[in-house]
């Protein structure tokens, strides 16, 4: 536990130097840098009150602006939610949606580690944790985040085989998050979760696996069969011992057996008759 708090610790001290970096103060554009920004609001004050409706932005709730004075990120980094001033010819800014990303995984063929083909899909839940980061660190945050991730998902199943695949899947997700979280962090992008959608196997596979899992259900089947006549077997050992000691024992049997079998309505009953009775007639 303390290992993993001092790496997040880590992790958000190199973020904060590296945003410290990237927002320049203002003394860094220079004598001729000042001269334009002193026009600009010369500019803005002699265009009053017409200008105010250009230097005055609004940015949502969820949203971001990243202010560029000169081609150089303003210090104080991003800028909202709500109103923030800017200077008209020398300001941009750029908005960053802060809301959680949701993006499907294409299915992705990979050869797991027991050289079986499968095809795999996913989903991903991300958002930008850092603007300042998320637009000066690279061109595009979203696309590079779900080309990483289709190759993060076929990197990550290439180190497993069929069986792990389809009973670890929380486990294959966890390691897929802590990569990509890991891998997206210098741009500002900060992976929430990783699911495994679905694991589409080859139909002659399906086949095998089905043929496999029917004999292993058969074999077990006999197996309990073959236990339940060998219970069945002693018991009706044990029955004939106590019958055997009572001969009155056996004319209830008979009774009770003619008692079921009349009740299920049939037309032919068999009545057995015990030997005693036929030695007479064998005898004339």
């Amino acid at each position: 536990m303390d290992t993993d708090n001092e790496e997040v610790a880590m992790k958000e001290s190199r973020r904060r130097e590296r945003q410290t970096a990237l927002e320049n103060s203002d003394s860094d554009i220079g004598l001729c840098g000042w001269l334009l920004v002193s026009l600009s609001i010369l500019l803005m004050l002699v265009t009053l009150p017409v200008s105010v409706w250009m230097c005055i932005k609004i940015v949502k709730e969820y949203e971001r602006a990243i202010i560029f004075r000169l081609g150089r990120i303003l210090r104080g980094g991003a800028k909202g939610p709500g109103l923030f001033f800017i200077l008209p010819c020398t300001d941009s800014f750029i908005n960053v949606d802060m809301r959680t990303i949701t993006f499907d995984i294409p299915p992705q063929e990979v050869l797991t580690k027991d050289s079986v083909t499968v095809s795999v899909d996913g989903v991903v839940y991300y958002r930008v944790q850092n603007a300042t980061l998320a637009v000066a660190n690279i061109t595009n945050a979203d696309a590079a985040t779900r080309l990483l991730a289709q190759t993060t998902l076929r990197n990550v199943l290439g180190t497993k085989n069929l069986a792990e695949i389809l009973s670890d899947r929380e486990e294959i997700a966890h390691s897929m998050q802590s990569t990509l979280d890991d891998a997206t962090d210098d741009w500002g992008i900060k992976v929430e979760r990783v699911e495994i959608k679905d694991v589409k196997l080859p139909l002659q596979l399906q086949r095998a696996m089905a043929a496999e899992a029917e004999a292993s259900r058969e074999a077990r089947a006999k197996v309990i069969a073959a236990e339940g006549e060998m219970n069945a077997s002693r018991a009706l050992k044990e029955a004939s011992l106590v019958i055997a000691e009572s001969p009155s024992a056996l004319q209830l049997r008979y009774l009770q057996t003619l008692n079921t079998i009349a009740a299920e309505k049939n037309s032919t009953i068999i009545f057995p008759l015990p030997l005693e009775m036929m030695q007479g007639f064998i005898k004339h």
